[in-house]
């Protein structure tokens, strides 16, 4: 008895009450039987002795295995552990009202609900007799689609005793069982939100448009947001990131709204996720757990489901113990997809194991992309890589400027694994565009940490091409959020040209799409940009207010790449950025020296080719510290 120790508000109880709540752990009930005369006995008489709610929680096997104590109308519940989506928990409640009114009330079915209670039995004493009343799950479902609930009473406490419970908790079990069959794994889920305003978001990054995102990201995943709930807090509650009062609060609602899912925006502890699902009764994930989720639905290589794998272990890691409903098998949906799924169960020693596996293997692969940049770098193809926050439009952008069939979708992070194509400038040139996975505010380390080898294709390139999505509010905070992870990656400093989209969805953008994209504030073409297309810049439409407060101090361009207004201006400025640094020449190379031809193709761009009676007459475009080898041949 010494570990049995009483629940709830017991500081101020005199010490006999103490020891006769302590004694009632060794009492039973026959199996099968709801209560005794005896313990309902006793369980009144201390509540008319305190004045307060006093509970047992019974097993199937008639075992007391916790007893609590509350205030004056309400008890605190069990942490019961037998939870699921397809049986009954196991457990009895029985609790009595000091009032002597035995009708459940709204939080008693609450709690049957929530905690899949076997039944929820309310007793007290009314003129001088104890009765009860109590509440159990039909195994049907109401016209709301809640779990519909069979009250009885009031009624004398000792019928209650003769209600055979094991073949009702075998009906119903089966009848959950059935219904949840019927359902499919791919049936969507209803999520709540939750975020904290800790009083610390800036200004225009509230934490109003976090939950907004949250909720797109929600509705990538495959869910239905039914509500938000945000609490003004100064710093996370140790054990249930939002206050108790707030947390009963949402599990009211989801009660009623038979939400599925519970999406905090922050990333919770361990002890914080299983507190959480002890409360409310469904499956929690923090935004850090949606994002891996989104990532193994979209990944579609080798390397991409290696690295969101990757990701996903080393999340789960110290989760492994006592992920409940997260890693439930019966569950299905948001959280548990991806390559990782069943592994997620294993113990600490096989994920490490399963850890350090992944990492050689992304280790290979990046030493393959390393030999296919070394080869590129030898044919001295430049490299243009597509970065910026997630839903920008760098996959449309891709497409429309190199004719690619990459997937887009008007969903945050439609595409995840990197794509390469060809395009050629006005100029002749040819480059190379790289499609790169999205970035997002809050963006999990880990996930920075797994996708460091395709992020490679980042760090190599000779310009980013940062697309911002101009239609949305909070596009300057978006441009911050990529430029912080851009700096985690160390390519902060590197050549970028800011590509402002989605101006389609601006009035009188499609008119302005190609302003801005000249080097210098006047809005003139750079002189070196190709004839007729940088001209574009220079008849387009001023830039709406915000979209020319986006632009100030840095270089880009406006476009649509939807519509593909805006894009012969950007590539005649691609083409200008390639060829600053580059000195045009024109050499004449004796036929006896033709491998100077060979090394000015290694070394440079060969514009033309033609041959008098001397020898090949060459126009080139070489980097000026190149261009000092041949000089000497030049005409």
């Amino acid at each position: 008895m010494k570990d049995k120790k009483i629940q709830g508000e017991i500081e101020n109880l005199k010490s006999h009450i103490t020891l006769e709540l302590q004694s009632l752990y060794t009492l039973s009930v026959p199996v099968g039987q709801l209560s005794t005369r005896e313990l309902n006995e006793r369980l009144v008489a201390v509540t008319e002795e305190i004045g307060r709610e006093v509970a047992v929680y019974i097993d199937r096997k008639g075992r007391v295995v916790e007893v609590s104590v509350g205030n004056t109308w309400t008890v605190d519940l069990p942490a019961v552990e037998a939870r699921s989506e397809v049986r009954l928990s196991g457990v009895r409640c029985i609790h009595t009202h000091p009032s002597g009114d035995t009708e459940l009330s709204e939080p008693d079915l609450s709690s049957l609900r929530r905690l899949r209670f076997d039944a929820m039995a309310a007793i007290g004493r009314l003129k001088g007799e104890i009765v009860g009343c109590l509440g159990f799950f039909t195994g049907e479902k109401a016209e709301d689609g809640t779990l519909e609930v069979q009250l009885f009473g009031p009624v004398r406490a000792d019928y209650l005793n003769r209600i055979r419970l094991t073949p009702l908790i075998q009906n119903i079990n089966k009848r959950l069982a059935k219904e949840r069959t019927q359902a499919t794994d791919d049936e969507e889920e209803r999520a709540v939100l939750a975020g904290l305003d800790s009083f610390a978001s800036p200004a225009a990054w509230t934490t109003e448009d976090s939950l907004a995102e949250l909720s797109e990201l929600a509705r990538t995943a495959g869910a239905t947001v039914v509500s938000s709930f945000i609490q003004k807090k100064a710093k996370p509650d140790t054990a249930l990131f939002l206050g108790r009062g707030k947390v009963e609060e949402m599990a009211m609602f989801i009660q009623n709204e038979r939400a599925t899912l519970v999406i905090f925006d922050d990333e919770l502890t361990p002890s914080q996720q299983r507190n959480l699902e002890m409360a409310l009764g469904v499956k929690i994930l923090d935004r850090t757990a949606l994002i891996l989720d989104i990532f193994a639905q979209r990944a579609r290589t080798a390397a991409g489901k290696l690295q969101v794998e990757l990701a996903q272990m080393k999340y789960s890691l110290p989760r492994i113990l006592g992920q409940g409903l997260v890693l439930s098998r019966l569950g299905g949906g948001i959280g548990t997809r991806g390559p990782g799924e069943t592994k997620l169960e294993v113990d600490r020693r096989r994920i490490r194991r399963r850890i350090h596996d992944i990492e050689g293997e992304i280790e290979r692969l990046r030493k393959e992309r390393g030999l296919h940049r070394e080869r590129r770098r030898a044919a001295r193809i430049p490299v243009a890589a597509l970065v910026g926050y997630t839903n920008a439009g760098k996959s449309t952008l891709l497409n429309a400027l190199t004719g690619a069939d990459v997937f887009a979708e008007d969903k945050l992070f439609a595409t995840l694994d990197p794509t390469t194509r060809a395009l050629r400038l006005s100029d002749g040139r040819e480059i190379l565009v790289t499609d790169t996975v999205g970035f997002i505010q809050k963006l999990p380390h880990t996930l920075v940490q797994a996708f460091h080898a395709t992020l490679e294709e980042v760090i190599e390139a000779d310009l980013l091409l940062h697309v911002v999505d101009v239609s949305n509010e909070a596009a300057e905070f978006q441009i911050e959020a990529v430029t912080e992870v851009l700096k985690e990656l160390g390519v902060a400093e590197k050549p970028m040209l800011y590509v402002l989209n989605k101006m389609d969805r601006l009035t009188g953008g499609v008119e302005a799409a190609g302003a801005g994209c000249s080097a210098d504030e006047s809005g003139s073409a750079d002189e070196s940009g190709a004839a007729g297309e940088a001209d574009v810049a220079l008849t387009a439409a001023p830039l709406p207010p915000a979209v020319s407060r986006l632009l100030r101090g840095r270089e880009g361009c406006a476009i649509a790449a939807k519509t593909g207004a805006g894009l012969a201006a950007l590539q005649a400025r691609l083409a200008a950025f390639f060829r600053a640094g580059e000195v045009e020449l024109q050499l004449h190379i004796p036929f006896t020296e033709n491998a100077v031809v060979t090394r000015l193709h290694e070394a440079g761009r060969v514009i033309k080719t033609d041959y008098d009676e001397r020898g090949t007459i060459v126009v080139v475009r070489l980097p000026e510290e190149a261009a000092a080898r041949f000089r000497r041949y030049e005409t």
